[in-house]
């Protein structure tokens, strides 16, 4: 076993202006060994350092498997590779060579963006403790960077050892404590929704889960605010009261949940520039280390607690604060080198963290379901994480793109890092074949995980609602296991081990792959809604 948890081979540290190497300026590098793990430390009294480079030098000399993870959503492209030197891969991977499986990573919460490179000549891994883009001002401050970690496996199948090596850099999860499944009305409604709508919405999930002792949430998505996608976060006037929407769910017999993005609001933003993050896009969101942003932020959630909703997902974070969509992100986390925040002494891991704990503190006992969060950091802060791009109800082909892909390939981190939502199954009059959505539905009930449908009522014939019932009764658990056993080289697995039990799912027979734009499904498809 090539392990890195020893002393690195090299050492380069970038900083605005120079790039230097060991210790040889005011930048210090140290380590420290506790428990099989490496602390990774860094100071700076003057300086201010951008990104750490640790290099372990050794020789690959025989074929191998990679398996890497990535900074927030998949957008369908999680796989085994062979070994690519230019691929970058946030947080951990995974080494595969038949005979055995190593795990290389860093704990949950790290204060750094880190990425790993692997050829065959060894492993690097880049710190990136910039502060937007540019330096971080530590002011002498020693800043535990990452804690590595590094694990063996023989004996057991690449899935089983991905599994436990979650476990490994995430010991201390958060888990809802009844299973969470239900409802969201954005793949059929695509924010043009009501009250009057909702309420249906509510009643047809509660005759669908009418037997089940857990009940379903309804989640409420974009559309219900003031403006599209932006706050004020108060209702407009198709919605009305929102306090009064929660009490309607409970009354029909399922749990209410509501989406924000806490990080854009267009009114606070005109009034307010000087709140904004310091950037030359037109969007320049809010500031999530700013007092007086932090102060909204806290006044927003507060509001919608006592509005009685006890399900929050909020969205659109990550690309809020750094500008991008991850699926555009290799080695680095931030293009923009302009990028500026309130607080510079803080590295961006330690901005995204304090935002994602402020939202954890305000929020008390309501569910979290984080949606474009950084995955490795909202792990232990937030009890469900969307692992993948939006899934469609429009697009067989995007739902198969990212939905069976996220889910294949990061269901080693259910349970472990958080519950894993590989988005819902989009309902939507004929758009989707109903054998193949219902392939998904059975897949996503039996999978272990959260099962979410986006169903339009009057889409539901009494074959679909049948099928509802059925997953449903298995979602409200969440008892099973699944394994994708063809994983190793298929990005859309086919053959999956449920309990124990082999089983096939054809996703292309009858409908096959559709073109997409730029060989991305991320961005969307030639002319459909999604």
């Amino acid at each position: 076993m090539n392990s890195i948890i020893r002393i690195p081979d090299d050492i380069l540290i970038r900083t605005e202006n120079t790039v230097v190497t060991g210790n040889d300026s005011d930048i210090k590098v140290r380590f420290d060994f506790l428990g099989g793990c490496m602390n990774a430390f860094i100071s700076a009294e003057k300086s201010e350092p951008t990104i750490v480079r640790l290099r372990w030098n050794f020789q690959t000399k025989e074929p191998v498997r990679v398996l890497g993870d990535k900074w927030e959503r998949a957008y369908g492209n999680l796989s085994w590779t062979g070994i690519d030197p230019e691929k970058f891969m946030p947080w951990y991977f995974m080494l595969n060579n038949e005979k055995s499986t190593i795990g290389y990573g860093v704990m949950v919460q790290p204060n750094s963006f880190v990425s790993f490179e692997y050829d065959a000549g060894g492993i690097s891994a880049f710190l990136d403790v910039r502060s937007g883009g540019k330096g971080v001002r530590l002011n002498g401050r020693e800043l535990l960077a990452a804690t590595f970690v590094c694990k063996l496996y023989t004996g057991i199948s690449p899935f089983e050892a991905t599994k436990d090596f979650c476990r490994v850099m995430s010991p201390n999860p958060i888990l809802p404590k009844e299973p969470v499944y239900g409802s969201n009305n954005w793949y059929y409604a695509y924010g043009n929704s009501s009250r009057e709508e909702l309420l249906n919405d509510a009643r047809f999930m509660a005759s669908v889960s009418k037997n089940n002792e857990n009940r379903p949430y309804m989640v409420i998505d974009d559309g219900w605010s003031l403006n599209t996608c932006s706050g004020p976060w108060l209702p407009n006037e198709k919605y009305g009261d929102m306090g009064e929407i929660a009490e309607e769910f409970k009354k029909i017999g399922v749990k209410p949940g509501i989406w924000i993005r806490l990080l854009h609001d267009d009114k606070l933003e005109e009034e307010h520039p000087e709140w904004r993050i310091k950037r030359d896009d037109e969007l320049g969101c809010l500031d999530p280390t700013n007092p007086n942003v932090q102060n909204y932020l806290r006044e927003t959630l507060r509001r919608i607690k006592g509005w009685g909703y006890e399900l929050l997902k909020h969205d659109y974070s990550t690309y809020d604060i750094f500008g991008e969509w991850g699926c555009f992100l290799n080695g680095s986390i931030i293009k923009d080198e302009r990028c500026r925040f309130f607080d510079d002494t803080k590295t961006n891991a330690e901005i995204v963290l304090d935002f994602y704990k402020l939202i954890r503190a305000e929020t008390g006992n309501m569910i979290i379901i984080g949606c474009n969060t950084v995955s490795h950091l909202c792990a232990g802060l937030v009890e469900v994480n969307r692992i993948g791009d939006d899934t469609s109800g429009a697009s067989w082909s995007r739902t198969r793109a990212l939905g069976i892909n996220s889910l294949a390939f990061r269901l080693p981190q259910n349970r472990s890092f958080y519950m894993v939502d590989a988005d819902c199954v989009g309902i939507l009059g004929n758009h989707i074949p109903w054998e193949k959505n219902k392939l998904f539905l059975e897949l996503l009930a039996k999978s272990g995980t959260p099962l979410f449908i986006s169903c339009d009522p009057k889409s539901a014939t009494t074959e679909i609602k049948a099928d509802l019932e059925k997953a449903f009764k298995i979602a409200q658990k969440q008892e099973n296991t699944a394994e994708p056993i063809d994983w190793l080289y298929n990005k859309n697995p086919a053959y999956w081990r449920i309990d124990g039990t082999d089983t096939y799912y054809d996703w292309f027979y009858g409908s096959y792959p559709a073109f997409l734009k730029n060989d991305l499904p991320s961005i969307g498809l030639f002319g459909e809604k999604y």
